[in-house]
């Protein structure tokens, strides 16, 4: 089987990274869209959140990732001890994650909890499938805050229990919403509606790695 080769190459981002929080332990910042977590092994994808934030931290390392054309809070670990609590945080999951996103067309319920398994998909790299028999568990628990009409719209907050990726871009599609903007799994139309991925990281609820404190981080939502 030949391997597949990713040759995205991310438009220049223009926007600043926003400095939410600062201490001796990590950061908490808001990550535009359109910018990579980490930087890709293709060199004209050089520019990235780490990237960025290791020429005045350099020992920042990510704990967690958010896609490249997710917006929204990320936290930052500043140093190995507090990187491994932050992941066993996030591998157990007991970090609260909240996104808000705008979905084609009208939801029929008010919330629901989407259960659809995750797989790769050999045949489309970089996407990913729905898959019954060889998926993971993938759980998002879903409420809409608002119906926009003109076209029809739904504004959702999402909660998502796993955090496989591509997971709330995948879900929305697997029940007939795609989020607008997502080029992977919108289609045309959903594309059509809007400038970026309509998915912005709201929220984060964790227990300070030094501290033991809890930690609610907020990122308003730019749309």
């Amino acid at each position: 089987m030949n391997k597949k080769v990713d040759t995205f190459v991310a438009p220049p981002c223009l926007e600043d990274i926003d400095m939410l929080f600062e201490d001796d332990s990590l950061l908490l910042i808001s990550k535009p869209g359109n910018l990579l977590s980490l930087s890709g092994k293709n060199p004209l994808n050089k520019d990235s959140v780490h990237h960025r934030l290791v020429k005045d931290f350099p020992t920042a390392t990510l704990a967690h990732r958010l896609d490249f054309g997710t917006s929204g809070i990320m936290v930052i670990a500043l140093n190995k001890q507090v990187n491994g609590h932050l992941t066993k945080q996030f591998q157990q999951r007991t970090v609260v994650k909240t996104y808000k996103a705008v979905l084609q067309g009208h939801l029929k319920e008010d919330h629901g909890v989407i259960n659809f398994p995750i797989a790769k998909d050999n045949s489309i790299f970089p996407r990913l499938k729905i898959c019954l028999t060889s998926g993971k568990t993938a759980h998002t628990h879903y409420h809409v805050q608002e119906r926009l009409d003109s076209p029809p719209r739904s504004v959702v907050c999402f909660k998502p229990k796993t955090g496989r990726t591509h997971q709330l871009r995948i879900h929305s599609q697997a029940i007939g919403h795609p989020i607008l903007g997502c080029d992977l799994y919108g289609d045309a139309h959903s594309q059509a509606l809007a400038n970026r991925l309509m998915l912005h990281a709201e929220s984060l609820d964790f227990i300070h790695p030094v501290l033991d404190t809890d930690i609610h981080a907020v990122s308003p939502c730019p749309f």
